[in-house]
């Protein structure tokens, strides 16, 4: 299997109201390329989220008590920068040397609740996670189909630290067209043993290698990835969210 990951360069700075599937399609002709079906294109959260209006404006944001009493004592942000977060957050992780970790809404695990300063709009703008990422996958899936005649998948990351490890790498937020895991259990190992836990996270490993071409200064907030075989589903990246009941930190 030979897979390929194409830059995707050429997209305009992206504004809340912007058509991110005619940008983005437009980009893909201006590279010369063409969308197969087969195909998994991954794009970057901040993207769809500036293009869905998923911003806030710190001018028209009030820090309650306990915002700043948290910026005061835990981080060096703007407590209006930790109300925002707030507003994202349905349970406080983890508080400690100046990192706040929470579970969002969707119920995924990060810091600050993934709103981002960084590639804002302005100065005065922060940049929050898509409200429902698998939609937001999906409905550009449907509008590639509808305007590029191909059936693709729709990756949608964002750049996570991780537990025990050094290091950022991006991970699925939203998902279309492919399921997150790939279940090997009952299959056989190079001795013929039967694999009992095997499943692995494909779509974390899909937004991990197109990270490598999509960084933060580069100016790229799309990938082609061609080759990967995959059974065509609905997918969503919630799949990838460990359950409570079996997770041992939580």
């Amino acid at each position: 299997m030979t897979i390929a990951l194409t830059p995707i360069p050429g997209m305009p700075p992206i504004r809340p109201g912007d058509d991110l599937a005619a940008l983005l399609l437009s980009a893909v002709g201006n590279a010369e390329l063409r969308l197969q079906t087969g195909d998994i294109v991954v794009i970057c959260q901040k993207v769809v989220s500036k293009a869905e209006g998923r911003v806030a404006r710190l001018r028209e944001v009030t820090a309650s008590p306990f915002a700043r009493h948290l910026a005061a004592q835990t981080t060096d942000k703007d407590p209006r920068v930790v109300e925002v977060i707030l507003g994202e957050t349905t349970r406080i992780i983890k508080m400690d040397r100046g990192h706040l970790i929470v579970e969002t809404g969707p119920g995924w695990v990060c810091a600050n609740a993934g709103v981002d300063e960084s590639n804002s709009l302005d100065t005065d703008t922060v940049i929050l996670l898509p409200s429902d990422p698998d939609a937001s996958a999906q409905r550009l899936r449907t509008a590639i189909r509808e305007r590029a005649g191909a059936e693709v998948a729709v990756l949608i990351t964002d750049t996570f630290g991780r537990p025990w490890r050094e290091g950022l790498v991006d991970f699925a937020l939203g998902l279309a067209g492919m399921d997150a895991l790939l279940d090997l259990r009952g299959e056989h190992d190079l001795s013929g043993r039967e694999l009992h836990h095997t499943v692995m996270a494909q779509a974390d490993a899909l937004a991990a290698a197109a990270g490598l071409v999509m960084r933060k200064g580069a100016g790229i907030p799309a990938v082609l990835v061609r080759g990967y075989e995959f059974t065509a589903a609905e997918g969503s990246a919630k799949a990838l969210i460990r359950s409570r009941e079996f997770d041992l930190f939580r």
